[in-house]
Protein backbone atom coordinates (compact mmCIF):
# COMPACT_ATOMS: atom_id res chain seq x y z
CA UNK A 1 0.00 0.00 0.00
CA UNK A 2 1.08 3.14 -1.15
CA UNK A 3 0.96 5.65 1.88
CA UNK A 4 1.31 9.61 1.57
CA UNK A 5 1.73 11.36 5.14
CA UNK A 6 1.56 14.91 6.21
CA UNK A 7 3.45 16.64 8.84
CA UNK A 8 1.96 19.89 8.98
CA UNK A 9 3.51 22.76 11.36
CA UNK A 10 3.00 26.15 11.72
CA UNK A 11 5.92 27.16 9.54
CA UNK A 12 6.68 24.30 7.66
CA UNK A 13 5.32 21.30 5.73
CA UNK A 14 6.91 18.26 5.80
CA UNK A 15 5.92 15.16 3.85
CA UNK A 16 6.87 11.42 2.21
CA UNK A 17 5.51 8.59 0.28
CA UNK A 18 6.27 5.17 1.47
CA UNK A 19 5.25 1.58 0.30
CA UNK A 20 4.34 -0.37 3.09
CA UNK A 21 4.95 -4.00 3.49
CA UNK A 22 7.21 -6.46 5.42
CA UNK A 23 9.62 -3.63 4.67
CA UNK A 24 8.62 -0.33 4.14
CA UNK A 25 10.21 1.97 2.11
CA UNK A 26 10.66 5.33 1.96
CA UNK A 27 9.71 6.28 -1.48
CA UNK A 28 9.90 10.23 -1.34
CA UNK A 29 10.55 13.25 1.19
CA UNK A 30 9.94 16.45 0.20
CA UNK A 31 9.49 19.79 2.69
CA UNK A 32 8.18 23.57 2.28
CA UNK A 33 9.67 25.92 4.78
CA UNK A 34 10.63 29.42 5.33
CA UNK A 35 7.57 30.92 4.33
CA UNK A 36 7.73 34.25 3.31
CA UNK A 37 6.99 37.28 1.14
CA UNK A 38 4.80 35.31 -1.31
CA UNK A 39 7.25 32.27 -1.35
CA UNK A 40 9.22 29.54 0.45
CA UNK A 41 12.02 27.07 0.35
CA UNK A 42 11.85 23.21 -1.20
CA UNK A 43 13.71 20.29 -0.32
CA UNK A 44 12.97 17.46 -2.47
CA UNK A 45 14.59 13.69 -1.81
CA UNK A 46 13.56 10.76 -3.95
CA UNK A 47 16.36 8.17 -3.82
CA UNK A 48 20.29 9.37 -3.93
CA UNK A 49 18.53 12.25 -5.86
CA UNK A 50 17.98 15.25 -4.08
CA UNK A 51 16.55 19.01 -5.60
CA UNK A 52 16.28 22.09 -3.60
CA UNK A 53 15.25 25.92 -3.74
CA UNK A 54 12.36 28.10 -4.01
CA UNK A 55 8.97 27.97 -5.09
CA UNK A 56 5.75 30.72 -5.19
CA UNK A 57 3.61 29.05 -2.28
CA UNK A 58 3.27 31.83 0.30
CA UNK A 59 1.39 29.91 2.83
CA UNK A 60 0.74 26.51 4.32
CA UNK A 61 -2.00 26.15 2.46
CA UNK A 62 -0.58 26.83 -0.92
CA UNK A 63 2.24 24.34 -0.52
CA UNK A 64 -0.28 21.92 0.70
CA UNK A 65 -2.15 22.15 -2.57
CA UNK A 66 1.35 21.90 -4.53
CA UNK A 67 1.85 18.53 -3.22
CA UNK A 68 -0.42 16.31 -5.62
CA UNK A 69 1.98 18.17 -8.76
CA UNK A 70 5.65 17.64 -7.14
CA UNK A 71 4.30 13.85 -6.65
CA UNK A 72 3.05 13.49 -10.58
CA UNK A 73 5.80 15.07 -11.57
CA UNK A 74 8.07 12.28 -9.60
CA UNK A 75 5.93 9.88 -10.65
CA UNK A 76 4.04 8.83 -7.78
CA UNK A 77 0.09 9.59 -8.76
CA UNK A 78 -0.70 5.64 -6.93
CA UNK A 79 -1.63 6.54 -3.44
CA UNK A 80 -3.77 4.60 -1.57
CA UNK A 81 -4.01 6.78 1.63
CA UNK A 82 -3.19 9.79 3.76
CA UNK A 83 -1.72 9.78 7.36
CA UNK A 84 -1.68 12.93 9.18
CA UNK A 85 0.62 13.35 12.01
CA UNK A 86 -1.65 15.33 14.76
CA UNK A 87 -0.32 16.81 17.66
CA UNK A 88 -3.02 16.64 20.29
CA UNK A 89 -5.73 14.08 20.64
CA UNK A 90 -6.89 14.44 24.12
CA UNK A 91 -7.62 11.41 26.38
CA UNK A 92 -9.95 9.39 23.90
CA UNK A 93 -7.79 9.14 20.16
CA UNK A 94 -5.90 6.14 21.66
CA UNK A 95 -5.47 5.02 18.30
CA UNK A 96 -4.77 5.39 14.74
CA UNK A 97 -8.49 7.14 13.81
CA UNK A 98 -10.47 8.36 10.33
CA UNK A 99 -10.69 11.32 9.63
CA UNK A 100 -13.97 12.34 8.99
CA UNK A 101 -17.30 14.01 10.08
CA UNK A 102 -17.16 12.10 13.31
CA UNK A 103 -14.00 12.75 14.43
CA UNK A 104 -12.75 15.88 13.26
CA UNK A 105 -14.96 18.32 15.20
CA UNK A 106 -13.62 16.60 18.16
CA UNK A 107 -10.30 16.87 17.18
CA UNK A 108 -10.84 20.76 16.48
CA UNK A 109 -11.98 21.09 19.73
CA UNK A 110 -8.60 20.47 21.26
CA UNK A 111 -7.28 23.35 19.47
CA UNK A 112 -6.64 25.25 23.12
CA UNK A 113 -4.47 22.72 24.26
CA UNK A 114 -2.15 22.46 21.36
CA UNK A 115 -2.48 25.84 19.55
CA UNK A 116 0.47 26.10 17.35
CA UNK A 117 0.01 22.77 16.25
CA UNK A 118 -3.10 21.19 15.81
CA UNK A 119 -4.63 24.38 13.68
CA UNK A 120 -1.95 23.72 11.04
CA UNK A 121 -2.29 19.67 10.98
CA UNK A 122 -6.12 20.37 10.66
CA UNK A 123 -5.03 22.81 7.20
CA UNK A 124 -3.56 19.80 6.09
CA UNK A 125 -6.08 17.32 6.57
CA UNK A 126 -8.90 19.84 5.31
CA UNK A 127 -6.62 20.42 1.85
CA UNK A 128 -5.99 16.68 1.54
CA UNK A 129 -9.52 16.14 2.21
CA UNK A 130 -10.61 18.96 -0.91
CA UNK A 131 -7.67 17.05 -2.93
CA UNK A 132 -8.19 13.75 -2.25
CA UNK A 133 -11.86 13.15 -1.48
CA UNK A 134 -12.17 9.38 -2.62
CA UNK A 135 -8.82 8.53 -0.25
CA UNK A 136 -9.04 7.60 3.33
CA UNK A 137 -7.59 10.25 5.25
CA UNK A 138 -5.79 8.57 8.94
CA UNK A 139 -4.86 10.85 12.12
CA UNK A 140 -1.90 9.14 14.24
CA UNK A 141 -1.90 11.18 17.40
CA UNK A 142 1.49 12.36 19.45
CA UNK A 143 -0.24 12.08 22.60
CA UNK A 144 -1.92 8.11 21.86
CA UNK A 145 1.31 6.54 23.00
CA UNK A 146 1.19 7.90 26.81
CA UNK A 147 -2.17 7.41 27.29
CA UNK A 148 -0.72 4.45 29.18
CA UNK A 149 0.69 6.50 31.79
CA UNK A 150 -0.82 5.87 34.90
CA UNK A 151 -3.11 8.16 37.06
CA UNK A 152 0.11 9.37 39.62
CA UNK A 153 1.78 10.78 36.47
CA UNK A 154 -1.07 12.59 34.93
CA UNK A 155 -2.94 14.09 37.40
CA UNK A 156 -1.98 17.74 38.24
CA UNK A 157 -2.76 18.33 42.70
CA UNK A 158 -5.25 20.62 41.68
CA UNK A 159 -8.83 21.39 42.14
CA UNK A 160 -11.51 18.71 41.27
CA UNK A 161 -13.44 20.66 39.19
CA UNK A 162 -10.58 21.58 37.08
CA UNK A 163 -9.78 18.03 36.86
CA UNK A 164 -12.92 17.14 35.59
CA UNK A 165 -12.94 20.36 32.69
CA UNK A 166 -9.45 18.01 31.54
CA UNK A 167 -6.66 19.94 33.08
CA UNK A 168 -3.78 16.64 33.20
CA UNK A 169 -0.95 15.75 32.05
CA UNK A 170 -0.27 14.23 28.45
CA UNK A 171 2.72 13.97 26.58
CA UNK A 172 3.92 14.53 23.30
CA UNK A 173 6.45 13.33 20.71
CA UNK A 174 4.47 10.23 21.31
CA UNK A 175 5.09 8.70 17.83
CA UNK A 176 9.25 9.90 17.92
CA UNK A 177 9.23 7.74 21.33
CA UNK A 178 7.71 4.78 20.00
CA UNK A 179 9.39 4.50 17.09
CA UNK A 180 13.32 5.09 19.01
CA UNK A 181 12.43 2.54 21.47
CA UNK A 182 11.41 0.05 19.39
CA UNK A 183 14.43 0.82 17.48
CA UNK A 184 16.69 0.64 20.31
CA UNK A 185 15.13 -2.89 21.30
CA UNK A 186 15.96 -4.16 17.65
CA UNK A 187 19.46 -2.91 18.12
CA UNK A 188 20.09 -4.65 21.85
CA UNK A 189 18.74 -7.71 20.17
CA UNK A 190 15.62 -8.10 23.19
CA UNK A 191 12.13 -7.78 23.38
CA UNK A 192 10.93 -4.09 23.92
CA UNK A 193 8.50 -5.96 26.67
CA UNK A 194 11.77 -6.65 28.74
CA UNK A 195 13.78 -2.89 28.56
CA UNK A 196 13.63 0.21 30.52
CA UNK A 197 14.06 2.53 27.63
CA UNK A 198 14.47 6.74 28.04
CA UNK A 199 14.11 8.19 25.10
CA UNK A 200 15.17 11.78 25.06
CA UNK A 201 14.10 13.17 22.01
CA UNK A 202 16.18 16.96 21.36
CA UNK A 203 14.72 19.30 18.75
CA UNK A 204 13.31 22.70 18.41
CA UNK A 205 10.42 20.79 20.86
CA UNK A 206 11.97 18.97 23.26
CA UNK A 207 10.70 15.69 25.47
CA UNK A 208 11.70 12.90 27.51
CA UNK A 209 10.08 9.85 27.98
CA UNK A 210 9.69 6.47 30.28
CA UNK A 211 9.05 3.86 28.24
CA UNK A 212 8.82 1.15 30.71
CA UNK A 213 8.39 -2.75 29.72
CA UNK A 214 7.46 -1.39 26.24
CA UNK A 215 4.86 1.46 27.33
CA UNK A 216 5.16 4.84 27.95
CA UNK A 217 5.21 5.26 31.32
CA UNK A 218 5.95 9.52 31.82
CA UNK A 219 6.51 12.07 29.86
CA UNK A 220 8.32 15.54 30.78
CA UNK A 221 5.75 17.23 28.66
CA UNK A 222 2.48 17.71 30.17
CA UNK A 223 -1.13 19.74 29.46
CA UNK A 224 0.36 22.10 26.27
CA UNK A 225 3.56 21.25 25.05
CA UNK A 226 5.55 23.83 26.67
CA UNK A 227 6.21 21.39 30.39
CA UNK A 228 9.53 20.00 30.68
CA UNK A 229 12.87 20.68 28.72
CA UNK A 230 14.18 23.90 27.91
CA UNK A 231 12.98 24.07 24.01
CA UNK A 232 14.00 26.68 20.77
CA UNK A 233 11.71 28.66 21.65
CA UNK A 234 9.82 27.10 24.39
CA UNK A 235 10.11 27.45 28.33
CA UNK A 236 9.69 24.18 29.73
CA UNK A 237 9.17 23.49 33.33
CA UNK A 238 8.10 27.38 35.07
CA UNK A 239 6.17 28.21 38.29
CA UNK A 240 2.56 28.71 37.58
CA UNK A 241 2.91 31.70 40.05
CA UNK A 242 5.08 33.13 37.70
CA UNK A 243 1.24 34.19 35.85
CA UNK A 244 0.18 35.82 38.39
CA UNK A 245 3.81 38.02 39.12
CA UNK A 246 4.01 39.09 35.28
CA UNK A 247 0.48 40.35 35.86
CA UNK A 248 1.04 42.38 38.71
CA UNK A 249 4.54 43.66 38.03
CA UNK A 250 4.72 44.02 33.80
CA UNK A 251 0.70 44.28 33.17
CA UNK A 252 0.70 41.02 30.80
CA UNK A 253 -2.16 39.58 30.13
CA UNK A 254 -2.18 35.87 29.92
CA UNK A 255 -2.85 35.99 26.08
CA UNK A 256 0.73 37.84 26.35
CA UNK A 257 2.31 35.58 28.52
CA UNK A 258 1.32 32.23 26.73
CA UNK A 259 2.40 34.01 23.20
CA UNK A 260 6.03 34.49 25.10
CA UNK A 261 6.66 30.97 26.97
CA UNK A 262 5.58 29.46 23.41
CA UNK A 263 7.39 31.68 21.24
CA UNK A 264 9.62 34.14 22.78
CA UNK A 265 11.47 31.58 25.70
CA UNK A 266 13.56 28.92 26.00
CA UNK A 267 16.91 29.25 24.04
CA UNK A 268 16.13 32.48 22.12
CA UNK A 269 15.02 33.85 25.37
CA UNK A 270 18.26 33.18 26.45
CA UNK A 271 20.25 34.01 23.72
CA UNK A 272 18.50 35.89 21.30
CA UNK A 273 18.96 32.35 19.41
CA UNK A 274 16.61 29.36 19.07
CA UNK A 275 19.06 27.58 16.98
CA UNK A 276 21.31 25.14 19.11
CA UNK A 277 24.32 25.36 16.65
CA UNK A 278 24.14 29.39 17.03
CA UNK A 279 24.45 28.93 20.39
CA UNK A 280 26.94 26.21 20.87
CA UNK A 281 29.16 28.48 18.53
CA UNK A 282 29.10 31.59 20.26
CA UNK A 283 29.42 29.85 23.50
CA UNK A 284 32.98 28.77 22.10
CA UNK A 285 33.76 32.19 21.66
CA UNK A 286 32.74 33.21 24.79
CA UNK A 287 29.71 34.22 25.27
CA UNK A 288 27.93 33.45 28.87
CA UNK A 289 24.29 33.75 28.02
CA UNK A 290 25.11 30.72 25.05
CA UNK A 291 27.34 29.54 27.36
CA UNK A 292 24.21 29.87 30.67
CA UNK A 293 21.84 28.17 28.17
CA UNK A 294 23.50 25.56 27.17
CA UNK A 295 24.25 24.43 30.63
CA UNK A 296 20.86 25.02 31.65
CA UNK A 297 19.53 23.01 28.87
CA UNK A 298 21.82 19.72 29.72
CA UNK A 299 20.83 20.45 33.36
CA UNK A 300 17.01 20.05 32.87
CA UNK A 301 17.78 16.74 30.47
CA UNK A 302 20.05 15.15 33.03
CA UNK A 303 17.69 15.73 35.57
CA UNK A 304 15.10 13.81 33.48
CA UNK A 305 16.96 11.24 33.37
CA UNK A 306 17.70 10.07 36.46
CA UNK A 307 13.80 11.43 37.65
CA UNK A 308 12.84 8.17 35.30
CA UNK A 309 15.59 5.67 35.96
CA UNK A 310 13.93 6.42 39.31
CA UNK A 311 10.62 6.07 38.54
CA UNK A 312 11.13 2.73 36.48
CA UNK A 313 13.21 1.04 39.08
CA UNK A 314 16.65 1.52 37.04
CA UNK A 315 17.02 1.95 33.29
CA UNK A 316 18.65 -0.78 30.35
CA UNK A 317 18.81 2.25 27.20
CA UNK A 318 19.30 5.93 26.90
CA UNK A 319 18.66 6.91 23.72
CA UNK A 320 18.93 9.96 21.67
CA UNK A 321 16.87 11.52 19.08
CA UNK A 322 15.55 14.67 17.53
CA UNK A 323 18.09 17.09 15.59
CA UNK A 324 20.03 18.42 18.73
CA UNK A 325 20.12 14.82 20.39
CA UNK A 326 21.29 13.29 16.52
CA UNK A 327 24.03 15.68 15.92
CA UNK A 328 25.27 17.34 18.78
CA UNK A 329 28.20 15.18 20.51
CA UNK A 330 29.01 17.91 23.32
CA UNK A 331 25.10 18.37 24.05
CA UNK A 332 24.83 14.33 24.74
CA UNK A 333 28.20 14.20 26.54
CA UNK A 334 26.91 17.36 28.96
CA UNK A 335 23.87 15.69 29.44
CA UNK A 336 25.36 12.05 30.30
CA UNK A 337 28.97 13.33 32.83
CA UNK A 338 27.63 12.59 35.92
CA UNK A 339 25.04 9.70 34.94
CA UNK A 340 28.37 7.08 35.75
CA UNK A 341 26.76 6.21 39.32
CA UNK A 342 23.75 4.73 37.68
CA UNK A 343 26.37 2.63 35.24
CA UNK A 344 25.85 5.08 32.31
CA UNK A 345 29.76 5.90 30.96
CA UNK A 346 29.93 7.07 27.28
CA UNK A 347 32.84 6.27 24.83
CA UNK A 348 34.31 9.88 23.72
CA UNK A 349 35.28 8.32 20.55
CA UNK A 350 32.12 6.27 19.87
CA UNK A 351 30.41 9.88 20.91
CA UNK A 352 32.21 12.10 18.09
CA UNK A 353 30.74 10.85 15.12
CA UNK A 354 28.28 8.09 15.12
CA UNK A 355 27.31 6.84 11.92
CA UNK A 356 23.13 7.04 11.59
CA UNK A 357 23.15 6.42 7.75
CA UNK A 358 19.93 3.79 6.61
CA UNK A 359 18.48 3.87 10.00
CA UNK A 360 21.33 2.65 11.88
CA UNK A 361 21.30 2.95 16.23
CA UNK A 362 24.79 2.83 16.78
CA UNK A 363 25.52 2.29 20.88
CA UNK A 364 28.13 4.90 21.65
CA UNK A 365 28.46 3.79 25.65
CA UNK A 366 31.86 2.91 26.85
CA UNK A 367 32.37 -1.46 26.10
CA UNK A 368 31.58 -2.98 29.91
CA UNK A 369 29.16 -0.28 30.56
CA UNK A 370 25.50 -1.43 32.18
CA UNK A 371 23.65 1.21 30.21
CA UNK A 372 23.50 1.04 26.52
CA UNK A 373 23.62 4.90 24.81
CA UNK A 374 22.22 4.69 21.36
CA UNK A 375 21.90 7.47 18.92
CA UNK A 376 19.32 7.09 16.28
CA UNK A 377 17.58 9.44 13.34
CA UNK A 378 13.44 9.84 14.63
CA UNK A 379 11.20 8.72 11.56
CA UNK A 380 7.84 10.04 12.68
CA UNK A 381 6.43 9.49 9.10
CA UNK A 382 7.49 6.12 8.78
CA UNK A 383 5.88 5.06 11.88
CA UNK A 384 3.02 7.35 10.92
CA UNK A 385 2.88 4.89 7.85
CA UNK A 386 3.39 1.54 9.38
CA UNK A 387 0.35 2.61 11.55
CA UNK A 388 -2.11 3.61 8.89
CA UNK A 389 -1.60 0.45 7.42
CA UNK A 390 -2.02 -1.89 10.13
CA UNK A 391 -4.97 0.57 10.91
CA UNK A 392 -6.61 0.25 7.19
CA UNK A 393 -5.74 -3.59 6.92
CA UNK A 394 -7.74 -4.66 9.91
CA UNK A 395 -10.68 -6.47 9.45
CA UNK A 396 -13.72 -4.99 10.56
CA UNK A 397 -14.66 -7.11 14.13
CA UNK A 398 -17.46 -9.35 15.24
CA UNK A 399 -19.47 -7.67 17.34
CA UNK A 400 -19.73 -10.50 20.49
CA UNK A 401 -19.54 -9.67 24.35
CA UNK A 402 -16.50 -10.56 26.24
CA UNK A 403 -17.35 -12.54 29.58
CA UNK A 404 -15.91 -10.67 32.41
CA UNK A 405 -14.26 -12.49 35.37
CA UNK A 406 -13.17 -10.64 38.78
CA UNK A 407 -10.20 -11.93 40.52
CA UNK A 408 -9.56 -11.39 43.82
CA UNK A 409 -6.38 -11.63 45.76
CA UNK A 410 -4.09 -14.06 44.79
CA UNK A 411 -0.58 -15.61 44.65
CA UNK A 412 0.89 -18.20 42.07
CA UNK A 413 3.51 -20.04 43.87
CA UNK A 414 7.21 -21.95 43.09
CA UNK A 415 8.29 -25.15 44.64
CA UNK A 416 10.24 -22.90 46.61
CA UNK A 417 8.03 -21.21 48.09
CA UNK A 418 5.31 -24.10 48.69
CA UNK A 419 8.07 -25.85 50.71
CA UNK A 420 9.44 -22.40 52.83
CA UNK A 421 5.35 -22.04 53.46
CA UNK A 422 4.19 -25.33 54.29
CA UNK A 423 7.01 -27.90 54.91
CA UNK A 424 9.61 -29.56 52.87
CA UNK A 425 7.80 -31.82 50.09
CA UNK A 426 5.04 -30.54 50.54
CA UNK A 427 2.12 -30.62 47.70
CA UNK A 428 -0.81 -28.17 46.98
CA UNK A 429 -4.47 -29.94 47.24
CA UNK A 430 -6.03 -29.45 43.98
CA UNK A 431 -9.64 -27.74 44.37
CA UNK A 432 -11.87 -25.72 42.18
CA UNK A 433 -10.71 -25.97 38.85
CA UNK A 434 -10.66 -22.65 36.99
CA UNK A 435 -12.29 -21.92 33.54
CA UNK A 436 -8.70 -21.41 31.91
CA UNK A 437 -7.62 -24.70 31.07
CA UNK A 438 -5.16 -26.63 33.56
CA UNK A 439 -5.66 -23.80 36.04
CA UNK A 440 -6.78 -24.62 39.82
CA UNK A 441 -7.34 -23.19 43.24
CA UNK A 442 -5.74 -24.79 45.96
CA UNK A 443 -7.36 -25.20 49.08
CA UNK A 444 -4.61 -24.03 50.81
CA UNK A 445 -4.31 -20.22 52.03
CA UNK A 446 -1.50 -17.90 53.02
CA UNK A 447 -1.11 -14.54 54.61
CA UNK A 448 0.16 -11.48 53.29
CA UNK A 449 1.95 -9.24 55.46
CA UNK A 450 3.52 -5.04 54.67
CA UNK A 451 4.47 -2.20 57.03
CA UNK A 452 0.78 -1.63 57.69
CA UNK A 453 -1.01 -4.43 57.86
CA UNK A 454 -2.09 -8.21 56.76
CA UNK A 455 -3.98 -9.87 54.49
CA UNK A 456 -5.81 -13.50 55.58
CA UNK A 457 -6.94 -16.45 53.75
CA UNK A 458 -5.22 -15.43 50.19
CA UNK A 459 -6.42 -17.82 47.49
CA UNK A 460 -3.09 -19.87 46.26
CA UNK A 461 -3.77 -20.86 42.03
CA UNK A 462 -1.88 -23.72 40.60
CA UNK A 463 -0.02 -25.02 38.99
CA UNK A 464 3.28 -24.06 40.64
CA UNK A 465 5.45 -21.46 38.41
CA UNK A 466 8.96 -20.92 38.19
CA UNK A 467 8.43 -17.55 39.91
CA UNK A 468 6.38 -16.40 43.05
CA UNK A 469 3.97 -13.69 41.99
CA UNK A 470 1.47 -12.23 44.30
CA UNK A 471 -1.86 -10.17 43.05
CA UNK A 472 -3.58 -7.70 44.89
CA UNK A 473 -5.86 -4.84 44.11
CA UNK A 474 -4.93 -1.26 44.64
CA UNK A 475 -6.82 -0.72 47.85
CA UNK A 476 -5.10 -3.98 48.99
CA UNK A 477 -1.98 -2.42 48.03
CA UNK A 478 -2.81 0.46 49.85
CA UNK A 479 -3.96 -2.28 53.02
CA UNK A 480 -0.79 -3.71 53.24
CA UNK A 481 1.01 -0.30 53.03
CA UNK A 482 3.04 -1.10 49.82
CA UNK A 483 3.30 0.60 46.37
CA UNK A 484 2.21 -2.39 43.90
CA UNK A 485 3.17 -1.64 40.79
CA UNK A 486 0.62 -2.18 37.58
CA UNK A 487 2.36 -5.27 35.87
CA UNK A 488 1.33 -7.70 33.10
CA UNK A 489 1.49 -11.28 34.49
CA UNK A 490 5.30 -12.76 34.55
CA UNK A 491 6.62 -9.13 34.36
CA UNK A 492 8.35 -8.90 37.93
CA UNK A 493 11.75 -7.97 37.77
CA UNK A 494 11.77 -4.25 39.81
CA UNK A 495 8.81 -4.91 41.94
CA UNK A 496 8.30 -5.10 45.82
CA UNK A 497 9.13 -7.17 48.49
CA UNK A 498 6.07 -8.61 50.62
CA UNK A 499 6.07 -11.48 53.35
CA UNK A 500 4.23 -14.69 52.97
CA UNK A 501 2.68 -16.59 55.79
CA UNK A 502 2.06 -20.06 56.04
CA UNK A 503 1.44 -22.85 58.68
CA UNK A 504 4.90 -23.73 58.37
CA UNK A 505 6.77 -20.74 57.80
CA UNK A 506 7.15 -17.34 56.34
CA UNK A 507 9.11 -16.08 53.13
CA UNK A 508 9.74 -12.42 52.00
CA UNK A 509 9.87 -12.21 47.78
CA UNK A 510 9.31 -9.79 45.84
CA UNK A 511 6.68 -10.52 42.48
CA UNK A 512 3.82 -8.06 44.37
CA UNK A 513 1.60 -6.68 41.68
CA UNK A 514 -1.32 -4.98 40.54
CA UNK A 515 -2.23 -7.01 37.31
CA UNK A 516 -2.99 -4.67 34.17
CA UNK A 517 -6.71 -5.83 33.09
CA UNK A 518 -6.31 -8.25 30.24
CA UNK A 519 -8.38 -10.73 28.05
CA UNK A 520 -7.96 -14.29 27.39
CA UNK A 521 -8.35 -15.37 24.01
CA UNK A 522 -8.35 -18.84 21.80
CA UNK A 523 -7.08 -18.24 18.33
CA UNK A 524 -10.49 -18.43 16.66
CA UNK A 525 -12.16 -15.81 18.93
CA UNK A 526 -9.27 -13.72 18.25
CA UNK A 527 -9.73 -13.64 14.95
CA UNK A 528 -13.29 -13.28 15.38
CA UNK A 529 -13.08 -10.10 17.19
CA UNK A 530 -10.03 -8.57 14.83
CA UNK A 531 -7.66 -8.32 17.43
CA UNK A 532 -3.96 -9.87 17.82
CA UNK A 533 -1.89 -11.18 20.69
CA UNK A 534 -0.10 -8.38 22.57
CA UNK A 535 -2.55 -5.40 21.64
CA UNK A 536 -4.26 -3.35 23.87
CA UNK A 537 -8.10 -2.54 22.79
CA UNK A 538 -10.62 -0.99 25.01
CA UNK A 539 -13.62 -2.81 26.48
CA UNK A 540 -16.92 -0.99 27.47
CA UNK A 541 -19.36 -2.12 30.27
CA UNK A 542 -22.37 -2.02 30.11
CA UNK A 543 -24.44 -3.15 33.21
CA UNK A 544 -27.56 -0.85 33.41
CA UNK A 545 -25.65 0.74 36.40
CA UNK A 546 -22.75 2.05 36.03
CA UNK A 547 -21.54 2.25 32.19
CA UNK A 548 -17.73 2.29 31.92
CA UNK A 549 -14.73 2.32 29.84
CA UNK A 550 -11.66 0.08 30.57
CA UNK A 551 -9.04 1.48 27.96
CA UNK A 552 -5.31 0.14 27.50
CA UNK A 553 -6.44 -3.80 27.70
CA UNK A 554 -4.43 -6.39 26.94
CA UNK A 555 -4.85 -9.12 24.43
CA UNK A 556 -3.55 -12.62 25.34
CA UNK A 557 -4.14 -15.06 22.67
CA UNK A 558 -3.45 -18.57 23.43
CA UNK A 559 -4.08 -22.42 22.47
CA UNK A 560 -6.86 -23.54 23.65
CA UNK A 561 -7.97 -20.88 26.53
CA UNK A 562 -11.12 -20.14 27.57
CA UNK A 563 -12.00 -16.82 26.29
CA UNK A 564 -12.52 -13.96 29.16
CA UNK A 565 -11.62 -10.69 30.51
CA UNK A 566 -10.03 -10.44 34.06
CA UNK A 567 -10.30 -7.35 36.18
CA UNK A 568 -9.39 -6.62 39.57
CA UNK A 569 -12.37 -6.27 42.98
CA UNK A 570 -11.48 -2.24 42.46
CA UNK A 571 -12.65 -2.54 38.77
CA UNK A 572 -15.04 -4.22 39.22
CA UNK A 573 -16.76 -2.10 42.30
CA UNK A 574 -16.11 1.14 39.57
CA UNK A 575 -18.00 -0.39 37.11
CA UNK A 576 -20.39 -1.83 39.38
CA UNK A 577 -20.02 -5.24 38.16
CA UNK A 578 -21.24 -8.93 40.08
CA UNK A 579 -21.22 -12.19 38.44
CA UNK A 580 -21.81 -12.86 34.92
CA UNK A 581 -20.99 -9.75 33.72
CA UNK A 582 -19.75 -9.13 30.08
CA UNK A 583 -18.35 -6.29 27.87
CA UNK A 584 -17.88 -5.69 24.05
CA UNK A 585 -14.94 -4.03 22.29
CA UNK A 586 -15.41 -0.43 21.31
CA UNK A 587 -13.36 1.46 18.87
CA UNK A 588 -10.58 3.31 20.74
CA UNK A 589 -11.39 6.85 19.24
CA UNK A 590 -14.86 6.67 20.89
CA UNK A 591 -14.44 6.34 24.90
CA UNK A 592 -16.65 7.66 27.66
CA UNK A 593 -15.11 7.61 31.27
CA UNK A 594 -11.44 5.67 31.53
CA UNK A 595 -10.85 3.74 34.94
CA UNK A 596 -7.11 4.06 36.12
Amino acid sequence: MRILVFNAGSSSLKFGVFETGADTQHLFKGSFERFRDGGCAFRFTQGTDTEEGTAPHGDLTAAIAAVPGVLTAHGLNDIAAVGHRIAHGGPDFAAPTRLDGDSLPRIEALTPLAPLHNPANLEAVRVAIETWPDLPQVGVFDTSFHLTNPARATTYAVPEVWRQAGLRRYGFHGTSHKYVAHRAAEELGQPITALRIISVHLGNGASVCAVNLGRSLDSSMGLTPLEGLVMGTRSGDLDPGAYGFLSRQLGLSMADIEAALYSDSGLKGLTGSSDMRDVEDRAAAGDAAAQQAINLYAYRARKYIGAYAAAMGGVDAVVFTGGIGENSPSMRRRICDGLEFMGLRLDHDRNAAPDLSDRAAPQIQSYGARVAVIVTETAEQLQIAREVAAHLARPKPEARPIPVAVSGRHVHLSAKAVEALFGKGYRLTEGKPLRQPGNWAAEERVTLEGPKGRLERVAILGPLRKRTQIEVSRTDSFALGIDAPVRDSGSLDGTPTVRLIGPAGHLDTDGLIVAARHIHANPEDAAALGVEDGELVDVRISNGVRDLVFDRTLIRVQPGAFTEMHIDTDEANAAGLGAGGAGDLVPQSATLRTAD
